[in-house]
């Protein structure tokens, strides 16, 4: 084989590679009755993602993620971020305790500090608001020092950062965080070629406007279209219009060309009564189509940014009986704590959809009335 043949078959492989691992998975463990982590890892690695999310820099799944090839996102928790805004001695400890020991064996690749940190609307949340960037900062020079240089530095957000999202030219950040939280910490990761890491779920702006948001344009089934008057890009689901939203409040705040990561997505597959279209057919319809669409090569991108890849976690591994809140919030797993399916997906993208089992017909596709209620 010629050198340029070889070459070739060199960058082929490097493009399949990067399409199998575009995909990944948050794995939580806030159940009593989940596997171990030695199964959990044995799971995710026979379900061909490449990527693996996790809460916290749990130990020994850290250790077991050594014996596979997926690349790992591990977080700072979010009462540890005040402490390492203002000691960098905590910041190297944390670094020390929770890094050194499995980098390199372990491929970790993003340090997350906090979770939705931006959502917490009370005096606490507040300060952990102001020390954000600044731990960021600080576990930056712990890694410099360390000489560190392929674990990027970010925090992953909740929608709710955004004051406007419709119509997505209209995207801006909440002005309670504009200029004293997200103007710094949009300088850091733009310095720092990291990403904006953003919690994305369709179906929350679905289910609180049902009857004005088409079922089928949150679950990719493109069957219409919209145009933003603003900007005259036409969207064909309710996924790119999220992160369009996102793309021009950061635009508007000088820094356009920060590439984003979904640090979460996905739908529930079983819910409250209350809670329609919570079902495993719609939930497997919405993953089916976002893996295809963001692994699809060369990539899709978004209207705003169309052609540009963007790594995508599936939230969750398995459903987690133990999280507070309305049933949907017990319900987003790919895996029943048993580790069977609760449907059939690839993550990797290969297997059109039209190649699955067909699904029963959900039963509840409809609205909730109740009782009285005409």
């Amino acid at each position: 084989m010629s050198p340029l043949a070889i070459f070739l078959v060199y960058l082929l492989s490097l493009s399949r590679a990067k399409a199998s691992s575009n995909i990944g998975v948050n794995y939580g463990q806030l159940g009593n009755n989940l596997p171990s982590p030695h199964r959990s890892i044995e799971l995710l690695t026979t379900m061909k993602t490449g990527r693996v999310k996790i809460y916290d820099a749990n130990p020994e799944i850290l250790k077991l993620l050594s014996t596979t090839n997926l690349k790992v996102s591990i977080m700072i928790s979010n009462h540890e971020i005040s402490g390492i805004a203002s000691n960098q001695s905590m910041a190297d400890e944390w670094l020390r305790n929770n890094v050194l020991p499995y980098y390199r064996k372990t491929m970790i690749r993003y340090l997350l500090v906090g979770n939705e940190v931006l959502s917490y609307n009370s005096e606490q949340g507040h300060q952990m608001w102001h020390d954000l960037v600044p731990a960021m900062r600080s576990i930056g020079r712990s890694l410099k020092a360390q000489n560190i240089r392929d674990i990027k530095i970010g925090t992953p957000l909740a929608m709710d950062v955004l004051q406007s999202t419709v119509p997505p030219s209209s995207g801006t950040f909440r002005s309670d965080i504009g200029d004293n939280v997200m103007v710094p910490m949009l300088k850091f990761l733009d310095t720092t070629k990291s990403f904006f890491f953003i919690d994305a779920y369709p179906y929350f702006p679905w289910s609180q406007n049902p009857y004005n948001i088409s079922l089928d344009f949150a679950l990719f089934r493109g069957n219409s279209s919209i145009r933003d008057p603003g900007s005259g890009l036409v969207y064909t689901n309710l996924l790119d219009q999220m992160l369009d939203s996102l793309i021009f409040a950061m635009s508007k705040l000088g820094y356009p060309n920060i590439h984003l990561v979904i640090s979460e997505t996905g739908w529930p597959n079983s819910g409250d009564i209350e809670e329609p279209r919570a079902n495993i057919f719609n939930a497997a319809t919405y993953n089916r189509n976002l893996i295809q669409r963001m692994t699809t090569k060369p990539p899709i991108g978004t209207p705003a940014r169309p052609g540009v890849a963007i790594p995508t976690f599936i939230f969750s591994l398995f459903d987690e009986n133990q999280k507070p809140g309305p049933g949907t919030e017990r319900h987003w797993g790919l895996l029943h704590p048993d580790g069977t399916p609760i449907y059939d997906i690839d993550l990797a993208g290969k297997q059109p959809a039209t190649d699955f089992a067909s699904l029963s017909a959900p039963n509840n596709n409809v609205p909730h009335k109740k009782k009285g209620v005409v």
